[in-house]
């Protein structure tokens, strides 16, 4: 039986749904960079040959600790959903000369390598400036033109975004997002490979978008993520996935399988995120490539990324399409060939629709709730108002343990202060609107009171 190295971080799909599809194509040894998530080490002690956590790894030793491990075992494959591992498994698989993402997998990590690279090529995206310090991001803001975001060259889920309005909010701007930079890592959400990551930055010129123009139905945000994935370095579109609109400044709420976009459209989107992808020279990996959708037609890639979309996209994917990703994806860094789609698939060939709304104490409108709350999965589940034909779970790996009091939300933390994670599935995409929209106006009457706590702002 072959074996596969799975390589453990922060982020990605749930480990327990990741982990389980690997071990059902090949025998699975787990390296853990970051601690398992509650119930997930059961599962691990299971399904895996081997189980080792190393916990603080030193960046400049974890390509060689990776390494070493796969020759350890014999790993046929190392793989890691985490966005804060591509870039050190694809070197220590390019070192083990096994397949992966390649030498180009920094190219889809940091932001500023990524955007020179489309640069070059005319590929259309918002104007940029990298920037590593105060002096470089004032010389930037004189070259852009305001509104302007500011958002950690390594970073995801939102974290450390600041938006800029005027020359005078530029210096609270950069020592805020440096701040969240050094939080987030003591909380392990931070880049593994690259000592001083949380250094880096870009800052940008913020576009409008316009969904109305591009999506059958209201409540959607004004974006939306190809998900793919590279075989031998050419890119195979799996699908579109959509949005609600995002809370200030721009931290995803929900998202939602299939995005319904029309044929013409879609096909638009998918051309744009080929020539994005194509760029980065990447070999073999999943794709989550995110682009925003404008008046007129227009569209400007955001970012991509060298693995799949995190959260509940994957698990939503083979909901609705039945396309184990995962399990498929395995089997092709073993070697074989697997039936990817010949084409991106569409809300025609969709059975029903899902989506993942991330709980964050914000309103609808994105105003912060008056009262502290504490987190109940049951009560949620029990009380959500959703359609007759819905039906809604608490991802509960993914979600703070019942009872703990619901974080405030901060805007330059962006998905650190989420507090659990619902999964919905639908009989159609604007289902999934129409109940997460209720949902989220709800919850503050769902969730009990936390009488301990005032509201600190």
């Amino acid at each position: 039986m072959s074996k596969v190295l799975y390589v453990h971080a922060k982020g990605g799909p749930p480990a327990g749904y990741a982990l389980t599809r690997v071990a059902a194509r090949a025998a699975v040894h787990l390296l853990a960079l970051s601690e398992l998530p509650a119930g997930v080490a059961a599962v691990a002690g299971r399904r895996c040959a081997s189980v080792v956590t190393v916990p603080d790894t030193g960046a400049g030793d974890l390509v060689d600790l990776i390494t070493g491990r796969a020759r350890e075992v014999g790993a046929d494959a190392v793989v890691t959903f985490s966005e804060y591992a591509v870039v050190a498994v694809a070197e220590a698989s390019r070192r083990l000369g096994l397949r992966g993402a390649g030498p180009a997998a920094a190219l889809a990590r940091d932001k500023r390598l990524m955007r020179a690279a489309w640069e070059r090529r005319g590929i259309s995206q918002p104007r940029f400036r990298s920037v590593t310090n105060l002096a470089e991001l004032e010389r930037a803001a004189q070259q852009l033109s305001f509104p302007l975001l500011l958002k950690a060259a390594w970073s995801a889920g939102s974290t450390a975004h600041q938006v800029i309005e005027a020359p005078d909010e530029v210096r609270g701007a950069w020592e805020r997002s440096r701040a969240v930079m050094a939080e987030s890592a003591l909380l392990g959400f931070a880049e593994l490979h690259v000592a001083g990551a949380g250094e880096d930055f870009i800052v940008e010129e913020i576009v409008s978008g316009c969904a109305e123009e591009w999506f059958e139905g209201s409540g959607w945000g004004d974006y939306v993520s190809v998900e793919g994935v590279v075989t031998g370095g050419v890119f195979r579109p799996v699908c579109l996935s959509g949005r609600m609109p995002t809370v200030a400044p721009f931290t995803e709420r929900a998202g939602i399988t299939p995005a319904a976009v029309g044929a013409a459209a879609q096909a638009e989107i998918v051309e744009l995120a080929r020539r994005s992808v194509d760029a980065l020279g990447l070999e073999d990996c999943g794709t989550h490539t995110e682009i925003k959708l404008g008046a007129d037609g227009r569209m400007w890639v955001i970012e991509t990324a060298a693995r799949f979309g995190g959260a509940m996209t994957v698990p939503q994917i083979e909901e609705v399409f039945g396309l184990d990703l995962i399990g498929m994806f395995t089997d092709q860094l073993l070697g074989g060939l697997p039936d990817w789609p010949a084409r991106a698939l569409t809300p025609s060939d969709a059975e029903g629709a899902a989506g993942s709304l991330v709980v964050l104490a914000v309103h609808g409108d994105g105003t912060p709730w008056r009262r502290r709350h504490r987190w109940d999965s049951a009560a949620v589940v029990r009380s959500a108002p959703v359609g007759a034909g819905s039906t809604l779970s608490v991802v509960r790996e993914s979600s703070l343990p019942d009872g703990a009091p619901v974080p405030v939300y901060d805007p330059a933390a962006g998905a650190n202060t989420m507090a659990g994670l619902c999964l919905l599935s639908a009989n159609r995409p604007e289902a999934v609107i129409h109940d997460f929209t209720a949902l989220v106006d709800a919850l503050p009457r769902i969730l009990p009171t936390d009488v301990t706590e005032e509201v600190r702002a």
